[in-house]
């Protein structure tokens, strides 16, 4: 499960880069940036959903504090 978390971070992370590499070469021509931002949201969605199932599902154990 660690591997899958760090992947889609690795993931998020590059989108991210992306977008910001689309926003200072197109300068506002293309809709490149948005797309990248929206890849980006839907991962970060996605993450968050396999995190609350993995708990849910025992996947991810509880500690307490």
């Amino acid at each position: 499960m660690k591997i899958v978390i760090l992947l889609f971070l690795v993931v998020i992370v590059g989108s991210l880069g992306s977008a910001l590499f689309y926003l200072m070469r197109d300068k506002g021509t293309s809709n490149r940036t948005v797309k990248s931002l929206t890849v980006r949201v839907s991962l970060s969605v996605t993450l968050f959903l396999l995190l609350m199932l993995g708990y849910y599902f025992g996947l991810i154990p509880q500690q307490g504090l």
